[in-house]
């Protein structure tokens, strides 16, 4: 790897070539195996350590470069089921993508490496692009075809991300995260063996075609599970994590070869998204990115999920929200409900502001006059007379502002309501459409970004919203979901229209923070079912769920960051004049960790409950610089949706640590160490270890006595919440 701006190529002069890439936080080596094919045959993190500090010699093994796997899989129309598969290499199709050169160098921040893979008999070229945040243990990788041939290939999948040699699926656990709505990243762990059974390959002289496949569904691309995954390895060994960066459709695979593991990552496949895209002579297509971060060790799993939330910062937008973090109320959860007017909305804001609010968000409904309801004639995005009729909503923003919040609004701009003016005003091209017909999904239409009409209509209605009224703030929901995409003309399949749209609904958001660099974004679709990396490099904050029960919610919000920073990350906080002061405290401390959400009828609090959510404010202000540059750990493990005890970790490089504990029920936190009545005890091994000499604790969140303690005997924190439900926020600091 050089160390400057400058580019280095490496063109082979034999037919053997071997190179190493690296930096401080990951090391790679390249070998090409007797048919030509270039490998991966090592990739980890220098110096990987195991217990104790020992060096572990594992991390350092390298695969032979004839069982290692191609760098690239893909399929193609004509021919056959596997290019370069990773269960059916050498079988499938004769012709080889063989190594042709390379060029690395160091940009930004960043290191990169581009690998040229030439197929003589098509005309393929494949460009694997790989780059890593300079001192971060993340890789991430795309390809880029190009046909230099003479004829057209039709191609049914692209690997984004391939990597074979892992050790044995018998020595392995998998990790995924079911995300569904209302229930969102629920992370479970089980063998791989349980999927990928012990065939006895010895005895067949094949690989077992066992795998176990993953895929994304439909325009929600985090609908059933996150595109996420993690491996790691019994006995506090490695961990690798994944992510793949689609805005459509995704899968992953991992399966048995040569005694090993394989990982491979792709976007949408002509299989599981009726995906095809045809290249003609001379064009390109670039698959999706895909992310791996590497941990090692006892909090392998914690480790590497740092790694990622850094490798996330470094790959969004710059945005200055990242840093300032400012407190969001919004009127709709638990509150009104898509039902605001100006007498509704009047006393909230008042409230708000008291309450420490920046910033204030009116919800869905605020266009609604119509006595029919609002659902399939939305589009126009007009403000309703009937709902404002003293100054119209214009009045309600400059009243927000007055009282020194700023202005945001709900807004939905894919879909046109089948009664709404838009659907026969723009043409019909710029919707979603299949077979020449308008797709039509819960008396909605779905508008194509890619059309310019269709563009154009949502410039208009932001530049109204943004430019002409003020508004700095915008929530972007999706609530309809189109399987599996469309098809207009130029689209072979539905899920390439589809991943076209998702895509140049990017590109649209892209053009609106370009006009309006101050407005914020938050990234909606019924709660956490657009949460994809793609998205979250673009829009400011992402929403984590539509959980309406503030006793369902803490697994949410504890989980919440192995998918979005902590400082994306938005989390309801909707305490109400009915609750007693526990839960009151108990649905605000769910937030502090996350960006605070901030709802519920203040406006009717007394000013003691008030005084008890400006507390909790006032401490989320006090820490949020921390938060912008934390990394999550979990001290009790990734939580289960019916835990009683959980618990969710902050640690500041170079700085303080934080801890939410929740305790839901229960008398003690079984399994986590000897514990009496009510208490749970944590381990925290990056303050454990070493020579700490001290570590102090503070509780900030709630401020009254009485709630719990929090007290560090050496080894861990114990806690103890003596009642149900409550929630307790810690901040540990190092000593001399």
């Amino acid at each position: 790897m050089t160390d400057t701006a400058e580019a280095k190529r490496s063109v082979p002069n034999s037919p053997h070539t071997a190179f190493t890439w690296r930096h401080a936080g990951l090391a790679a080596e390249f070998a090409t195996a007797t048919d030509g094919t270039l490998r991966l045959v090592r990739l980890d993190r220098p110096g990987s350590t195991q217990r104790g500090g020992a060096v572990d010699a594992r991390s350092h093994d390298t695969v032979d470069p004839e069982t290692a796997l191609p760098l690239v899989e893909l399929t193609a129309l004509g021919h056959g089921s596997g290019w370069s598969g990773p269960r059916f290499t050498g079988t499938a199709f004769g012709t080889r993508l063989a190594y042709r050169a390379h060029d690395s160098g160091s940009r930004a921040g960043w290191e990169w490496l581009t690998i040229e893979l030439h197929d003589p008999a098509t005309g393929l070229t494949a460009f694997v692009e790989l780059t890593s945040p300079t001192g971060l243990p993340v890789l991430r990788s795309r390809v880029r075809l190009r046909n230099e041939g003479t004829g057209p290939l039709v191609l049914q999948s692209v690997s984004s991300l391939l990597l074979g040699g892992l050790p044995s699926p018998g020595t392995l656990d998998v990790h995924r995260a079911r995300n569904d709505w209302l229930a969102e990243c629920r992370w479970y762990a089980e063998p791989l063996r349980d999927t990928v059974a012990d065939i006895h390959v010895d005895a067949h002289q094949h690989d077992s075609r066992a795998a176990l496949v993953l895929t994304g569904r439909g325009s929600w691309p985090t609908d059933g599970h996150l595109p996420m995954g993690a491996l790691t390895e019994r006995g506090g060994g490695r961990t690798w994590l994944w992510q793949i960066e689609s805005p459509s459709g995704w899968r992953w695979d991992l399966g048995e070869r040569a005694h090993g593991t394989y990982l491979a990552l792709n976007g949408p496949t002509d299989a599981a998204h009726q995906w095809l895209a045809r290249l003609a002579p001379g064009e390109e297509f670039t698959t999706v990115p895909a992310a791996l971060a590497m941990g090692s060790g006892l909090s392998g799993l914690d480790d590497a999920m740092g790694a990622l939330t850094s490798y996330r910062r470094a790959v969004r937008r710059p945005h200055p929200d990242h840093t300032a973090l400012p407190v969001v109320f919004n009127d709709y959860m638990n509150t009104l409900m898509g039902d605001p007017t100006t007498e509704k909305l009047l006393p909230l804001i008042d409230a708000a502001a008291d309450a420490g609010a920046e910033y204030f968000c009116i919800d869905s409904g605020w266009y609604d006059d119509d006595t029919e309801g609002w659902w399939d004639s939305v589009g126009a995005w007009l403000p309703s007379p009937r709902r404002f009729p003293d100054g119209g909503l214009r009045a309600v923003l400059d009243r927000i502002r007055e009282r020194g919040m700023v202005p945001g609004l709900w807004l939905e701009p894919e879909v046109v309501g089948v009664r709404s003016p838009i659907a026969s005003a723009l043409p019909p091209e710029a919707f979603f459409q299949r077979d020449g017909v308008r797709l039509t999904e819960q008396g909605r239409h779905q508008l194509d970004l890619r059309h310019p009409a269709a563009r154009a209509h949502l410039d208009k209605t932001v530049d109204r919203i943004v430019g002409d009224w003020g508004v700095g703030y915008l929530k972007l929901d999706y609530n309809i979901v189109v399987d599996p995409g469309t098809c207009a003309p130029g689209d072979l399949a539905p899920g390439a229209g589809l991943l076209g749209h998702a895509h140049a609904y990017l590109d649209w958001l892209c053009g609106v923070l370009d006009r309006h660099p101050g407005l914020v974004i938050e990234n909606c679709a019924s709660g956490g079912m657009r949460m994809d990396g793609a998205t979250l490099a673009v829009s400011q904050l992402q929403s984590t769920s539509d959980q309406q029960d503030p006793l369902l919610f803490p697994p949410i919000a504890a989980a919440a960051p192995t998918a979005v920073p902590p400082e994306q990350g938005a989390v309801w906080a909707y305490p109400q004049p009915e609750y007693d002061d526990d839960l009151i405290t108990f649905a605000l401390g769910g937030s502090l960790l996350g960006r605070v959400h901030l709802s519920g009828h203040l406006n009717r609090m007394s000013e003691h409950q008030l005084g008890l959510v400006q507390d909790a404010v006032g401490t989320y202000k006090a820490i949020r610089a921390d938060l912008a540059r934390a990394v999550p750990f979990w001290p009790l493990g990734l939580p289960g949706w019916t835990d009683e005890w959980l618990a969710l970790g902050m640690r500041v490089p170079g700085g303080a640590s934080y801890v939410s504990v929740w305790r839901r029920g229960g008398e003690s936190g079984v399994g986590h160490g000897e514990v009496g009545h009510g208490e749970v005890r944590l381990r925290l091994g990056h303050l454990a270890g070493g020579e700490v000499r001290t570590v102090r604790t503070e509780i900030l969140h709630p401020s009254a006595p009485g709630a719990g303690s929090a007290v560090w005997d050496g080894g861990g924190l114990r806690v103890s919440l003596p009642r149900t439900p409550s929630a307790l926020l810690i901040r540990l600091s190092v000593g001399e």
